[in-house]
């Protein structure tokens, strides 16, 4: 049976909007993602899709309940620790690229190695050099942000989110800036990273295709899991 990457046990998440009122976003949720899996969450518009993705990647704290990354508990570590965690075991692409403006594409990607310092320079740079190559982008090294296209850019933000090796990759809506062409190219790249490396991959989205050509399908209403399908499932009921 495969691992089980990412677990939430009995997940429930409140906004504190007044010293007397709370409003609940996510009430109770229970959840396992294997090693290996591409999922889409899906939901209409506060369903708790992006609280939910930022719950995973530490980004959030559940009000109650406990989530496990890579077999340890992210939800009893401190800031500085999930800092830590973040870096080494999660890479996040989100709606908007978010590359520093004044760094080239060869650059950003090699930020977050720089961070951590488990290579040397040279090697740093080759591994950058071999992502953006992976990503398509051999030509573009040099390029800063805005000598790329927003496809182009959201390519980079995919090899620098890869660069330390990442347990799991998280997308928030990653192609919710993008024509459907470049849409269709993040695709494509999301699933060969998952075949070709296995990269675990979870990503938010409105995009009824891109959420039907994943391998698993989680679709949130009130914060509760509605519906949870596998790539088969849906081709057998279609």
């Amino acid at each position: 049976m495969a691992e089980s990457i990412l677990r939430l046990e009995g997940v429930r998440r409140e906004l504190e909007l007044s010293r007397d009122v709370r409003q609940t976003i996510i009430p109770n949720l229970t959840l396992d993602i294997f090693a290996g899996e591409f999922v889409a969450i899906t939901g209409p518009s506060g369903s708790g899709k992006s609280t939910l993705l930022y719950i995973m990647g530490g980004l959030d704290k559940p009000t109650f309940g406990k989530v496990w990354l890579d077999g340890q508990d992210i939800t009893s570590v401190d800031e500085s620790e999930m800092t830590v965690i973040r870096n080494q075991k999660i890479g996040f692409i989100y709606q908007f690229h978010f590359l520093l403006p004044e760094f080239s594409a060869m650059d950003n990607v090699m930020m977050p190695m720089l961070i951590r310092r488990r290579f040397s320079k040279k090697e740093i740079r080759e591994r950058a050099m071999q992502l953006l190559d992976m990503v398509g982008l051999e030509n573009k090294y040099t390029n800063k942000p805005n000598q790329l296209s927003g496809g182009q850019q959201q390519r980079v933000a995919i090899a620098r989110a890869l660069a330390n090796e990442p347990k799991v990759l998280l997308g928030d809506e990653p192609t919710g800036n993008l024509d459907s062409r470049s849409a269709n190219n993040v695709y494509e790249l999301f699933a060969r990273l998952n075949r070709e490396l296995k990269q675990t991959v979870i990503v938010v989205t409105h995009d009824e295709e891109f959420a039907n050509r994943a391998g698993r399908r989680i679709h949130l209403v009130d914060g509760k899991i509605a519906s949870d399908t596998n790539g088969s499932k849906r081709a057998a009921t279609a």
